[in-house]
C-alpha cells in the first residue's frame, strides 16, 4: 500500500511525539534535549498549521513521518521566509518518505506565498544533506561548534532554497498564507 501524506492534526501528535523521542534523546539531529509531551507536540501541530503547514505520511493507519514547516525568523521582514524540518520513524528511513513529504510541503509553501525555505541541520548528516541537496537547497553558512548536546560542541549547517523563480526584484509579493 501507498503512504498517504496528509494534514496533521491533534490526532496525530502521540505519534509525531513518538517518532520525535529518539531523535531528541539519542542524537544531536536536534538540540531539543527534553522530550516534548503529548499536549506540547498537539500546540506544536496547531500552530504549524495556522499559517504553514505539519503534514504526516500514513501507511494503513500508522504514522510514519512527518514535516513541517514554520517560522524562519519572527521578524516581519522575514515574513516570506520559512524553516522546514522533517522526521521519519527508525523503520520508515530510506523508503522515499522524507521525499514524499517534502515534496507536498515545498510545494504548499511555494502556493502560500514563501518564497525561500531554509533547514538547519546539525553536521554530520549525510542523509538529511542529500535529502535536501536533491531538493535544490544549498548550503549558504556553517557555524562551527554552535550547539552543545551530549557531551560535544557540533556544527549547524545551513540550507536555502528558492519557492519560485530566481532572484526576486522590486516589491515583495502579496502576504503570505
Amino acid at each position: 500500500m501507498v503512504p498517504v501524506v496528509r494534514d496533521a492534526s491533534a490526532a496525530d501528535a502521540a505519534s509525531c511525539a513518538a517518532i520525535y523521542a529518539p531523535y531528541v534523546r539519542d542524537t544531536t539531529i536536534t538540540f531539543e534535549e527534553v522530550v516534548p509531551r503529548v499536549d506540547e507536540m498537539a500546540v506544536r501541530i496547531g500552530r504549524a498549521s495556522e499559517r504553514w503547514a505539519w503534514l504526516v505520511a500514513e501507511q494503513e493507519g500508522e504514522v510514519l513521518g512527518y514535516a513541517y514547516a514554520g517560522s524562519f525568523k519572527e521578524r516581519s521582514a522575514f515574513r516570506w521566509s520559512c524553516e522546514t524540518s522533517v522526521y521519519l520513524a527508525p523503520d520508515a528511513r530510506g523508503k522515499g518518505l522524507g521525499r514524499l513529504l517534502y515534496t507536498e510541503l515545498l510545494d504548499r509553501m511555494a502556493g502560500r506565498g514563501y518564497r525561500i525555505a531554509v533547514a538547519a541541520i546539525t553536521q554530520p548528516n549525510g542523509p538529511s544533506m542529500s535529502l535536501h541537496r536533491s531538493f535544490g537547497f544549498e548550503q549558504v553558512a556553517l557555524l562551527p561548534a554552535i550547539g552543545w548536546k551530549h557531551g560535544a560542541w557540533w556544527d549547524v549547517a545551513w540550507l536555502q532554497r528558492p519557492l519560485g523563480p530566481g532572484t526576486p526584484q522590486g516589491r515583495p509579493p502579496a502576504e503570505p498564507h
